[in-house]
């Protein structure tokens, strides 16, 4: 028949909207090209209910919240082990009809993706706060007071204040009710989306450390103990953002 669509051209109708009548048609289609697609399409929206699921259960504590009429920030941090640069702390205060479902813990996402939605939660948030605590702090007090520290600024950053914070497996030194969540990130939305705001400003600001001080492959490590950030310092000693207290840069100094 010369009306019949192509197999070519059910590909792109399924990648797109179908609508319930291309459906039926396609289900009666004899080809098993098409149905093989059929296959793959019915499994795509399966995924994707299942992702959609997933994404409301992870407001159920924000929901709680809502429903008592508080205004809701989650709290996450990036930064703890690295040997060079500052801990960053993200707060987030999201909407309630916030449907950005590819949303979840920075660490299960890509590179590319968290780049992709790091502008999509900065336009959609009602508020975002940035905390960072830089490498002389985090010497002179330690690592952990030192994100506690970072986590207050970026609340205190917020030009919302947020009447409840749902914090990744800390507690900071404010007078606003806090949820300690363990593995937060992968429990509450809101803290997801501070995992990736923070995730991304620091890979920024890192990349740009990469540029003032070469040779240590910040760009690519964020600071971390890579070969190639050991092999730098090795060759070139520690920068101003090194941390003095972590032992593999302690090691690579006279005192």
């Amino acid at each position: 028949m010369k009306n019949e669509l192509t197999i070519k051209d059910i590909k792109k109708i399924l990648n797109g909207q179908p609508v319930e009548q291309q459906l039926e048609r396609f289900k009666n289609d004899p080809r098993k090209g098409v149905q093989h697609l059929l296959q793959q399409f019915y499994q795509k929206q399966l995924r994707q209910k299942e992702k959609q699921q997933a994404f409301a259960l992870r407001f159920k504590y924000e929901k709680s919240f809502w429903d008592a009429g508080k205004l809701v920030a989650g709290i996450d941090e990036v930064g703890r082990g690295p040997l060079a640069g500052p801990v960053v702390a993200a707060a987030v205060i999201l909407p309630q009809d916030f449907a950005i479902y590819q949303v979840n813990d920075s660490k299960q996402l890509s590179r590319k993706l968290r780049e992709e939605l790091y502008p999509q939660i900065l336009l959609q948030a009602q508020a975002v706060g940035i905390g960072v605590a830089d490498n002389r702090l985090i010497d002179k007090i330690n690592i952990y007071q030192a994100t506690r520290v970072a986590m207050k600024k970026a609340v205190n950053s917020l030009n919302l204040m947020p009447q409840q914070l749902i914090i990744d497996a800390m507690q900071i030194d404010s007078d606003i009710p806090q949820l300690k969540l363990i593995k937060g990130d992968a429990q509450s939305n809101s803290v997801a989306a501070a995992s990736i705001v923070a995730k991304v400003w620091r890979d920024h600001l890192m990349e740009f450390y990469d540029h003032l001080y070469p040779g240590y492959d910040f760009a690519a490590n964020a600071g971390y103990g890579t070969k190639a950030h050991l092999a730098g310092l090795k060759a070139r000693g520690v920068t101003p953002i090194h941390r003095l207290t972590f032992t593999p840069v302690t090691n690579s100094f006279e005192h």
